[in-house]
């Protein structure tokens, strides 16, 4: 079964006629009739009885017509999804890390629906790891993550950067110093997060031994801290999006280091104006933030 024959036969289809369809698809009619009979000895029915000169769709035919006209519909999207004349349309799938999700995503993504309608938009958070592993499989056309990959594979464009914050409920009185966080237990993504990769190089610089608890997920971490359960470092966007009602106060220390954000895809995919179209509009939102600093890998 081949695009050329479902072509033909959607045209007879519609037209009523050999004759017409060869016209419709610029072939001899005698080709249009070899081609039908193949394909209804492949699929084993008849797709059309004839009434004088005029052919008539039969119940298989019907049945088969919905599916026909639904697979050259999907092959003449994926045409103008890989053409990069072409404006965007299709499937973009896009991961991100959950903290950019939460965060810095929402409007981006609110305005590149409004702006690209015909683009069915997939947003997935995960692990920077895993996020890195599915654009580099292909399982994802783009990634935002929190590490600056270094892959032969990959693509990547620094995007904003992180200032991060340790957080702790205002109910635990103010805290202004590295002694006042003596006796605390952090509340922190597992190994593997680059904020807490951070989080572990500053309390060795300030000789800290605090116990660290694992949850992976920001929602869980914040209402333990809500809570009073104990403090957490997390991106100051963390805190602007949930402090007020979470009742959280933010403690900024100078040597805490910023998280450089990146977004990634894949180097040999080709053009992808779905993609292309999200990569410029987060030059647009995020450049500035930047002060002219940026890269692309």
């Amino acid at each position: 079964m081949e695009l050329s024959q479902l072509r033909m036969f959607k045209a007879i289809a519609d037209l009523g006629s050999i004759a017409r369809a060869a016209q419709a698809v610029h072939c001899v009619p005698s080709n249009i009739t070899a081609r039908i009979k193949a394909l209804e000895s492949e699929l084993g029915v008849l797709l059309f009885y004839r009434e004088g000169r005029r052919l008539q769709i039969s119940p298989a035919g019907e049945r088969f017509l919905s599916y026909v006209s639904r697979i050259l519909a999907l092959a003449d999207e994926a045409k103008r999804a890989v053409n990069p004349l072409a404006a965007p349309a299709g499937s973009l799938k896009i991961g991100a890390i959950e903290s950019s999700a939460t965060t810095r995503l929402p409007a981006l993504l609110a305005k590149y629906h409004a702006h690209f309608q015909q683009v069915s938009l997939q947003l997935s958070t995960a692990t920077w790891s895993q996020l890195t592993d599915d654009v580099t499989h292909y399982r994802l056309d783009g990634a935002i993550v929190a590490v600056d990959v270094e892959s032969p594979y990959i693509e990547k464009m620094l995007i904003y950067q992180e200032d991060l914050v340790l957080i702790a409920s205002t109910s635990a009185g103010k805290l202004k110093s590295v002694a006042d966080l003596a006796g605390k237990t952090f509340f922190m993504w597992p190994d593997g997060c680059p904020y807490r990769t951070a989080l572990e190089i500053w309390c060795d610089r300030h000789h800290l031994n605090l116990p660290i608890v694992s949850f992976a997920s920001y929602g869980t971490i914040v209402g333990c801290i809500s809570a009073g359960a104990g403090i957490s470092l997390v991106p100051k966007g963390i805190f602007e999006t949930y402090g007020a009602a979470a009742g959280l106060q933010s403690i900024e220390f100078s040597d805490l280091r910023t998280i450089k954000i990146f977004f990634i895809w894949r180097k040999d995919s080709g053009p992808h104006p779905a993609r292309d179209a999200f990569i410029h509009l987060l030059k647009k939102e995020f450049y500035s933030v930047l002060d002219g600093e940026h890269n692309t890998g």
